[in-house]
């Protein structure tokens, strides 16, 4: 019989402790989508929602993860990969914390999502595929990057010189270029609360 090395999860409050504090149960909900999709758009206005029912959420994003955590990381495959990987284990505390975690990476391939779900777990996890035409996604783009890399000046970005794959499962589709801002966070805060 091997011995507990990990001792110290046994002592600690459990995740139904947290959520029976929180009145509200923990869950992933990852956005998936191509840059300028409106991943980060749709999910601060769920966060809005959320916390005007009560509902403590947070928001992970490319912008705030790759400026920190995972400053050291670039993005050749093996690197987007761990990215993901890190990216879901520090959203598996907050789920398991009893916060509802919103998620926004254009983690382009079902590899890597599938990689997500099975470390926040089937059970909390929810995959919103954001599915705005590329057309759209390169006319809201503010920063500039899809033209850079139509010169080649960026490499391996997302739907120019590297694929996108279309989820397989998602939970929920939204297309941000058919819909108001408000139709989609409405549609995915239904989902949350159904």
């Amino acid at each position: 019989m091997a011995d507990n090395i990990y001792p110290i999860y046994d002592m600690m409050m459990t995740r139904e402790d947290k959520e029976h504090l929180l009145r509200q149960r923990g869950m992933m909900v990852w956005f998936t989508g191509l840059s300028g999709s409106g991943k980060s758009t749709i999910a601060m206005g769920v966060e809005r929602e959320l916390h005007a029912r009560g509902i403590l959420c947070r928001i992970l994003d490319g912008d705030n993860i790759r400026a920190g955590i995972n400053s050291n990381l670039g993005f050749s495959q093996e690197d987007r990969r761990e990215n993901i990987r890190r990216i879901a284990e520090i959203g598996k505390l907050f789920v398991h914390t009893g916060i509802v975690t919103l998620a926004c990476f254009v983690s382009p391939t079902n590899e890597v999502r599938e990689l997500a779900r099975g470390i926040i777990g089937e059970e909390d996890f929810r995959e919103v595929y954001v599915s705005t035409s590329i057309e759209e996604c390169e006319r809201r783009d503010v920063k500039g990057l899809y033209a850079r890399a139509r010169r080649g000046e960026v490499k391996d970005f997302t739907g120019i010189s590297a694929p996108f794959e279309v989820p397989m499962h998602p939970t929920l589709v939204i297309d941000a270029g058919n819909l108001s801002l408000q139709e989609c966070v409405s549609r995915v805060t239904d989902m949350i609360l159904g």
